[in-house]
């Protein structure tokens, strides 16, 4: 198949999870014999083309005008987005498929589709309303808003868990066969070769102190402010250790005074952005592993942590609820309790077989379930049922469209014939 990716991030561009899920994607779906152009936003130095191993990928830039708010920055990079896709359809041909990944490239989906008759996918990876805990002023409106309309004009649906099957269910009405649940993966290599450096690590704790990290964006959903609530009965149930918060964020600032509030500064070490290498030696220094969300779809820093070989501690939530059996293969906390977040990173502080059951289970899960050629194969059998649709429905349509000319002939003859005796019967008269 010819596959266009449209997304607002793309590796060395990473804002949240898109960018890692349409890399991998893309780059398995070319190791299985595709055709996949991605087109996304251009930032920093990265080249506007570029053949990353297979993947076509088109940076466009955004206007030289600057925007009002946010919104309109969006609009203005669709505006590109099409252009883009466009100028490579006249040169390459038409694609396949168009897969839009959230509501940032809708309206670049949308246009594409009506101006080249090519079906949708859309992955839709959080909404803003399970964000945000529902709608609460008017940009976020306008997004809910647009989610539902690329969900609409979408042939088929893809979500990363079941959680967010039943979320747009609720938020927007869709049929229940429309919505496909893909779970989200990781690469399985990559941890080959990383070793546990003791230098790094003495960087963020000492050598007799047990890291718990966390990883992620530094934002209210995330639950960082619940894992530093619970640093001080961690500290009085085990003294040695650490917490390591790697990220960064809109409330790093909040975060700190929380952490100077409590008297723990020297317990608690923000390490700003790691990028993806640094981020490896981390999972491989560190000792538990922590995802407090009070907000999570999916959650692939819980699989590349559990790949790595650390024990994980996640809230009951989301697709984190769906990956983690508690005391199986992780462990797991009340979402928003700093209490129960410090029972089970405890329970792990105490028992060393535990942590050892735990690491076993859940690298044999992530291979057998979360791995890119099995998430690859089903989106591929999702992108056949969207093209079968679409020609299915063209047909129906056609038919529709024969019939009624049929209707309408028949119509006219009648219509002839009923004129025509009407006159006879007149000479007839006269």
């Amino acid at each position: 198949m010819k596959i266009l990716m449209l997304t607002w991030e793309y590796p060395p561009r990473i804002v949240g999870g898109i960018a890692r899920v349409v890399h991998d994607l893309s780059k398995r779906l070319i190791k299985d014999g595709h055709d996949v152009t991605v087109v996304t936003y251009n930032e920093g130095n990265a080249p506007a083309f570029e053949n990353d191993k297979g993947v076509k990928v088109y940076r466009v830039d955004n206007y030289i005008i600057k925007p009002n708010n946010f919104i309109d920055w969006i609009m203005q990079l669709n505006f590109n987005l099409i252009a883009k896709a466009s100028e490579i359809i006249s040169k390459e041909g038409k694609f396949d498929i168009i897969h839009a990944h959230d509501w940032l490239v809708a309206y670049a989906a949308k246009t594409l589709k009506n101006s080249y008759d090519i079906p949708i996918i859309s992955t839709i990876h959080a909404t803003e309303s399970g964000r945000n805990s529902g709608i609460r002023d008017e940009v976020q409106r306008y997004i809910n808003d647009t989610e539902w309309l690329l969900t609409y004009e979408s042939t088929e649906v893809i979500v990363n868990s079941n959680y967010m099957k039943c979320e747009l269910q609720r938020l927007f009405g869709l049929p229940f066969e429309k919505i496909n649940v893909v779970a989200n993966g990781v690469n399985l290599n990559n941890y080959n070769g990383v070793e546990k450096d003791y230098d790094f690590r003495r960087k963020y704790a000492m050598d007799n102190e047990k890291i718990i990290m966390f990883a992620g964006r530094l934002v209210y959903e995330k639950g960082v402010q619940h894992l530093i609530s619970a640093v001080p009965k961690i500290l009085q149930g085990y003294h040695d250790a650490k917490i390591v918060i790697a990220g960064k964020g809109g409330m790093l600032d909040e975060l700190k005074a929380q952490v100077e509030h409590l008297g723990i500064q020297n317990k608690v070490y923000f390490t700003g952005y790691l990028n993806s290498k640094q981020i490896a030696k981390m999972y491989k220094c560190a000792d538990i592993a922590v995802f407090p969300s009070t907000y999570e779809p999916f959650g692939i820093v819980t699989l590349e942590a559990m790949l790595a070989g650390i024990p994980v501690v996640v809230s009951d939530i989301g697709g984190l609820n769906e990956i983690v059996e508690h005391g199986v293969n992780g462990m797991k906390s009340y979402a928003g309790n700093p209490n129960s977040i410090a029972d089970s990173i405890l329970a792990l502080l105490y028992d060393q077989r535990l942590c050892s059951n735990i690491v076993k289970n859940a690298k044999v899960k992530v291979k057998n379930e979360y791995n890119w050629a099995k998430i690859a194969q089903d989106t591929h059998y999702i992108y056949q049922k969207a093209i079968c649709q679409t020609m299915a429905q063209k047909q129906a349509n056609q038919i529709a469209q024969e019939k009624a000319k049929k209707t309408k002939r028949a119509k006219n003859s009648e219509g002839e014939i009923s004129n025509l005796i009407s006159f006879r019967k007149r000479q007839a008269y006269a």
